[in-house]
């Protein structure tokens, strides 16, 4: 029997499965719907599609690099619950994943899911993770950075911050490499908004000049003074948030450019802080708080 588009898109809305598990599933039923819901049921597909509009803001996020450092990727992958996010099949599924993302010449997450796990194409396995743990499970986002130079990476709280750093450098050495984890601490520890002075976008200069310029006349201070006053008080806020400003959490006596130049000087060759790419577990998510005592009574019901 064809199987025709119409007929997909009411398997599809009366389960919520993924088009193509549809398609799948009305073609070994050859074109029985009822049967074709019984399948997907049956892998847990429909399941899957039930816990849809739950919010899954816990989970990990995982880093894996290529032997030479050179490319990296991320990962950030969501549960439910932190129980889960502590399993240790979660766990191998989250390195899984954060191989493939290393491997792919996919650019997004949809790309993604189309790869072949070893378990499967990769959107059948995550289904299968949700139909066997009974929680939403999410491949939220992923990321690569390639380069000449370095990548260096770190992974704090146990998977609950993941940071890439790529470094712009002619050097191979370990030094460059522990620098780069070092920096990688740092952007996890103190979340700058930008790398250098030069990545600063005017419209965030002029947000913040608007409120210092506020505040500083709220005080009372002169409007002749408050232009210097500004200037000041702007640059001190830059050398917070961007990066090669801040200074060094391991070392207060250096800046992160001064420790850059001085591995620099080291390894006798440039090196330049070029990208940062960190990931926290659930950042933006925003979480639904629910009163212990009546989940419990829900999962009692």
């Amino acid at each position: 029997m064809a199987i025709t588009a119409q007929m997909v898109k009411e398997l599809r809305e009366t389960t919520g499965a993924g088009m193509m598990d549809c398609k799948k599933a009305l073609q070994e039923a050859e074109g029985n719907m009822e049967r074709a819901i019984d399948l997907l049921r049956e892998k847990g597909l429909s399941k899957a599609a039930k816990k849809s509009d739950r919010i899954a803001a816990e989970g990990l996020v995982a880093i894996e690099m290529n032997a030479d450092n050179t490319v990296g990727a991320i990962v950030e992958i969501n549960s439910e619950t932190d129980f889960v996010a502590k399993n240790e099949d979660f766990k191998t599924f989250v390195k899984d994943v954060a191989e493939m993302a290393l491997a792919t010449e996919k650019e997004d997450v949809a790309g993604l899911l189309t790869e072949s796990h070893k378990e499967g194409a990769l959107s059948e396995v995550l289904n299968n993770r949700i139909a066997t743990i009974g929680e939403k499970l999410d491949i939220r986002r992923f990321e690569k950075v390639s380069t000449n130079g370095q990548v260096a990476g770190y992974i704090h709280g146990g998977g609950k911050i993941g940071v890439l750093v790529e470094l712009e450098t002619e050097a191979r050495d370990a030094d460059v490499l522990a620098m780069g984890k070092d920096i990688a601490m740092q952007v996890a520890a103190m979340n700058p908004k930008y790398v250098s002075k030069d990545d600063v976008d005017q419209d965030y200069i002029a947000h913040e000049t608007e409120i210092l310029t506020q505040q500083a006349l709220n005080e009372g201070k002169p409007a002749n003074i408050v232009e210097k006053m500004i200037k000041g008080r702007l640059e001190k806020q830059l050398k917070e948030v961007c990066l090669v400003e801040q200074t060094f959490v391991k070392n207060p006596d250096l800046t992160i450019k001064q420790l850059v130049a001085d591995v620099a000087k080291k390894v006798g060759s440039e090196i330049k802080v070029a990208r940062v790419v960190r990931f926290e577990v659930g950042e933006g998510i925003e979480k639904k708080e629910e009163n212990f005592a009546e989940e419990v009574a829900k999962q009692l019901k």
